[in-house]
């Protein structure tokens, strides 16, 4: 019964699923353990960038097949937005290390305005991004609000051969050193009140486009960035007025799902470990385990 319920990378074999699911979560799993726990840790205190695992993601298709929406797939089967598949992978993230997870989890709130735009242009690009191996990112919060939506300091201003040229800044923005698309919320300086609200795609390679730090002391890349009169041509924008604040809401309620079977990784890891050590500790010469009350502890957890 344990076998089936706990996540054990050496037995993994989610027959529930189609074969290219099987086949590229299988291939995950071995991606990590080929690596090796050593490697995993020294990567994790070195705070090395995600470059092997996205190389392999992209190599793979990983993103690209997970995460592209039935209808942006061009009649390719196997990529769809499937939820059971999502929660799969977010298990064996948590399980190896929340720094992968993280980089695609927000990958998939970047995600989140593009498919729920009726901006045709941007979903096209959008799927040929994940195709290439791009990872996306979020630009919602901003240092002196988090993500007080109501109170953006991304301003928008009319341009004079149309479209906007944005300015401003943003903070605790996942992957925003990489990201082929970042999705950035912000409102135009020429309209009042929630009309104004605007979601626009930029390019973090752009040159108006400027990276300020990593804000953690991580692997992961937690960015500040900064928008110096980025120019926001109509097929960048991806929602305008009461649309865009809706789009933010549903994509962290999007997001929010996953911390939880991301969490369940984490925990079955931690259980694993806690066991091991336990087992090895040897007190009045008997394993930590063998005692009665250590053994209920464990089944309880």
């Amino acid at each position: 019964m344990a076998d089936a319920l706990l996540f054990h990378p050496h037995t993994y074999d989610p027959t529930h699923f189609d074969p290219e699911t099987r086949r590229l979560l299988r291939a995950t799993v071995d991606w990590f353990e080929s690596r090796g726990k050593r490697r995993l840790i020294q990567d994790y205190r070195e705070r090395a960038w995600l470059a092997d695992f996205l190389e392999f993601a992209g190599k793979e298709g990983l993103f690209a097949i997970f995460l592209t929406p039935a209808a942006a797939a061009e009649g390719q089967p196997d990529k769809r937005w499937d939820t059971a598949r999502i929660a799969a992978l977010n298990e064996i993230f948590g399980f190896y290390g929340l720094d992968y997870w993280y980089a695609w989890q927000v990958t998939i709130l970047g995600l989140g305005p593009v498919w729920q735009s009726e901006n045709a242009a941007a979903r096209e690009r959008a799927a040929e991004l994940l195709s290439q191996g791009e990872v996306f990112a979020f630009g919602l919060s901003e240092k002196a609000h988090g993500a007080d939506i109501y109170s953006t300091d991304m301003l928008l201003e009319p341009a004079p051969d149309g479209g906007f040229l944005a300015s401003g800044s943003k903070y605790y923005i996942g992957n925003g050193n990489a990201a082929g698309l970042v999705s950035v919320f912000g409102r135009r300086t020429d309209v009042e009140g929630p009309e104004g609200y605007v979601f626009f795609a930029a390019d973090s390679r752009h040159p108006a486009y400027h990276l300020v730090k990593n804000v953690v002391d991580s692997s992961k890349y937690v960015s500040e960035f900064r928008l110096d009169a980025y120019p926001v041509a109509a097929d960048d924008v991806l929602h305008t007025g009461r649309a865009a604040f809706d789009a933010a809401l549903n994509t962290v309620n999007v997001g929010k799902f996953n911390l939880c079977t991301a969490s369940i990784g984490i925990c079955e890891h931690a259980m694993y470990e806690a066991v091991t050590h336990a087992h090895q500790r040897i007190l009045y010469g008997r394993p930590v385990t063998a005692f009665p009350h250590v053994r209920r502890e464990l089944t309880d957890a």
